[in-house]
């Protein structure tokens, strides 16, 4: 079930020239731009190498990988946690923890900060809703509480702002290094 650091890069590369849902870039191009804002923004390589890999459940889905109990009638994929069975033994908690809350982030977000809602894409908005829909103030204290919430609160921005048409960003052999440097 695991995946190995030359399936990750097969999946990137292969899968990857799929649409990135509604949006007008691709997974890859998708992956990669939010890679880069987030060396931009000086982050770590873990958290670098969490914002490449964040959708990479999405990817899991079209390989037909994925046991059939993982698909959901809502509409949500789920792909942040179907993903992480597949990572587990290839990242610690400072990748797996971040790509596992960015979901949950967007929900914190929307509660927490007014302006957020109408930063997100068409398409983030519909997901929003059969993602379980903004968080109740409970739940964003909730959510804040968890280790890594920073970091995921981060990657949701990076991934909000990463579907630029013909983006310039440095190439996935770039990010594959910078992927290796963190695997255990």
């Amino acid at each position: 079930m695991a995946l190995t650091l030359s399936d990750i890069t097969q999946l990137l590369t292969v899968e990857g020239e799929n649409q990135y849902g509604g949006e007008a870039v691709s997974q890859l191009e998708h992956a990669l731009q939010c890679a880069a804002l987030a060396e931009q923004a000086s982050e770590t390589a873990h958290t670098i190498t969490a914002a490449l890999l964040h959708d990479i459940g999405h990817l899991l889905a079209k390989t037909g990988r994925l046991p059939a109990s993982a698909s959901v009638e809502s509409g949500d994929d789920l792909h942040q946690y179907v993903a992480l069975p597949f990572l587990r033994g290839l990242f610690s908690s400072a990748v797996l923890e971040p790509i596992r809350l960015h979901v949950d982030a967007k929900r914190y977000l929307c509660a927490t900060d007014q302006s957020y809602w109408s930063t997100l894409s068409t398409a983030s908005k519909r997901s929003l809703i059969v993602q379980g829909g903004v968080y109740t103030p409970v739940q964003a204290a909730e959510f804040e509480a968890q280790s890594f919430a920073h970091e995921a609160v981060r990657l949701r921005r990076y991934d909000d702002l990463a579907k630029v048409p013909a983006a310039v960003t440095p190439t996935l052999h770039y990010f594959l290094k910078i992927m290796h440097s963190v695997a255990l």
